[in-house]
C-alpha cells in the first residue's frame, strides 16, 4: 500500500508542476505545448505526435497502475527494487521541477521555429542539457519499478525511446536557433546527466 500511496503522490506532484507551469506561462501569452503544432518536417511531426499521445497515455497507465496493477499483468519485484523505483520517481519530480523553474519563460515542449526563446545554461542546465526529459525518464522508470506490471514497463520503455527521438530532433533545431552559443554548451554539458 505504501508504494501505491507514494507513487500516486509523486506522479500527482509531477503533473501538477507540468500543468501549473503551462497555465502560468499561458497567462503571459506564452504557449508552451508546441508538440505536433505548426509546420514541421514530417519526421519531426510524427515523433512529436507519438510523444504527445504517449505522454498522456503513460500518465493514464501510471494512475491505473496505482489502483489496478493486479489486473495489468503485474510482476513480483523484490521490495529493494520497488524502493529504488520510488527513489527514482522522487528524483524525476525533483529534476523536472528544477528544469521548469530554471527555464523560466523559455520553457517549451516541441520544436517551434516561430517562437524566440533564450538558451538556458543556468541551474540544473549546468549538469544536463535535457533535465526535463531526465525527469520524465526517471518518473517512467521509477513508477514502473515501484508498481511493476507488463503494461507500465512497456509504456515506460516506449516513452523513454520517444523522448530520446525528440531530443535528437531538437538537437537539429537548436544550432539554428542559438548558433555557436549552443554548440559550445553542447560540447561541455552532457545530453542527459553525468557522462550520458
Amino acid at each position: 500500500m505504501i508504494f501505491q500511496i507514494s507513487i500516486f503522490a509523486l506522479i500527482t506532484c509531477f503533473y501538477i508542476a507540468y500543468f501549473t507551469k503551462q497555465i502560468f506561462l499561458r497567462k503571459k501569452g506564452i504557449h508552451t505545448n508546441r508538440l505536433a503544432k505548426g509546420r514541421k518536417p514530417p519526421k519531426t511531426a510524427a515523433i512529436e505526435t507519438a510523444l504527445l499521445a504517449a505522454t498522456y497515455g503513460i500518465a493514464a497507465i501510471q494512475y491505473a497502475s496505482v489502483f489496478f496493477s493486479r489486473f495489468m499483468l503485474s510482476l513480483s519485484f523484490p521490495f529493494s527494487v520497488r524502493w529504488i523505483g520510488l527513489a527514482l520517481t522522487g528524483g524525476g519530480v525533483i529534476f523536472f521541477v528544477l528544469a521548469i523553474t530554471s527555464m523560466r519563460d523559455s520553457w517549451r515542449a516541441g520544436v517551434d521555429e516561430t517562437q524566440k526563446t533564450s538558451i538556458v545554461t543556468r541551474g540544473i542546465y549546468k549538469v544536463s542539457r535535457n533535465p526535463a526529459f531526465v525527469g520524465f525518464d526517471l518518473l517512467y522508470i521509477g513508477s514502473a519499478l515501484s508498481l511493476p506490471n507488463i503494461i507500465s514497463i512497456i509504456s515506460a520503455l516506449i516513452g523513454i525511446l520517444l523522448l530520446h527521438f525528440q531530443i535528437l530532433e531538437e538537437e537539429k533545431y537548436l544550432p539554428r536557433a542559438f548558433g555557436e552559443e549552443y554548440l559550445k554548451y553542447k560540447s561541455s554539458t552532457p545530453r542527459y546527466f553525468l557522462f550520458f
